[in-house]
């Protein structure tokens, strides 16, 4: 499957695996992607520079195709890991949560490909606008941060194609094959999926987490935390206290300090998944098996095939 986005990155197959904190902030899960012929993406936003340092050798020693790096660009080490991100020579970014703008001239310079997550209209024309080779549009049913609007990733994502002329990279709410071939009919050039990629050996969270998700259906997530800013994730003891307190009226300070009193490392580094933050999408209840990256990768893209020849035939 030929691409605008397998010709901008030189990948083979028009598949990214997610950026997820703690679940991608290693070298394995990015290795198994990228050499299997995606695009595996290392999540920068918990790492300390040090460590992330260390993991791009790693990545680099594993594999001579491709990868990206995910830098939220308000994290409190953006600056220090765009500094080595340029020093590196990393091939892709897919950046988030801030403008591009300021950043792109040294990057190109470097001959990175910037991706830019967004999750609106509004903001794939202001990243089109500042020069990005291509968007990542993030649908609602999307874990981790899904749009406010909570528009669904068929919707947003052809609206996005309608309204830009840039590569478009389709996530939220696949898991397999099928799902693909459709966000590919969209006019989508690529799809990425995250939630899919937790139930591997090589992601890095929890055993905990990890069967969270297996035992989860598709009704199984929630939205909890700041309209402005939520996340989507499985429901648990900690989304149902902080949803009762909302429904009562709690005021905004109260909310704030049940949101902070929880955190994704509780319930992926020390599998707390009862009052951590599963972050998972609702493909989650798509999920069935933990399966090995690069075995899940080749099931993937024949799936894909399969979809794309039943079509075909109808």
């Amino acid at each position: 499957m030929k691409t605008r986005i397998t010709e901008l990155l030189g990948i083979e197959h028009p598949i990214f695996q997610a950026a997820m904190s703690w679940a991608s902030s290693n070298a394995p899960l990015i290795i198994a992607v990228s050499n299997a012929g995606g695009l595996g993406v290392l999540a920068a936003g918990p790492m300390r520079p040090e460590d992330f340092r260390r993991i791009l050798k790693e990545i680099k020693n594993g594999t001579q195709r491709p990868y990206g790096v995910n830098i939220p660009l308000n994290g409190k080490h953006a600056q220090e890991l765009l500094g080595i991100s340029l020093q590196e020579k990393i091939p892709v970014m897919v950046a988030s949560q801030g403008g591009p703008r300021e950043h792109l001239a040294r990057f190109r310079a470097a001959g990175t490909k910037w991706l830019h997550v967004v999750a609106s209209v509004e903001h794939a024309q202001k990243a089109e606008a500042a020069g990005v080779d291509a968007l990542v549009v993030d649908g609602a049913e999307a874990g981790g941060h899904p749009p406010p609007s909570e528009v669904g990733t068929i919707v947003l994502v052809r609206r996005v194609v309608k309204a830009t002329k840039l590569p478009v990279v389709a996530s939220g709410g696949v898991a397999d094959g099928a799902g693909i071939a459709a966000l590919l009919a969209l006019g989508a050039d690529a799809v990425q999926l995250g939630t899919r990629f937790i139930a591997t050996p090589e992601a890095s969270v929890h055993e905990n987490y990890k069967r969270a998700v297996l035992a989860a259906d598709i009704q199984d997530t929630c939205l909890v935390g700041p309209p402005s800013l939520p996340i989507r994730q499985l429901k648990n003891a900690f989304s149902q206290k902080y949803q009762s307190y909302e429904r009562s009226g709690a005021s905004s300070s109260e909310l704030e300090n049940i949101f902070n009193s929880s955190s994704l490392k509780k319930a992926a580094l020390e599998g707390d998944v009862e009052w951590g933050k599963v972050e998972a999408g609702q493909s989650a209840g798509l999920v069935d098996d933990i399966v090995p990256a690069a075995e899940l990768f080749r099931r993937l893209v024949r799936e894909t095939e399969e979809a794309r020849r039943r079509l075909a035939s109808l």
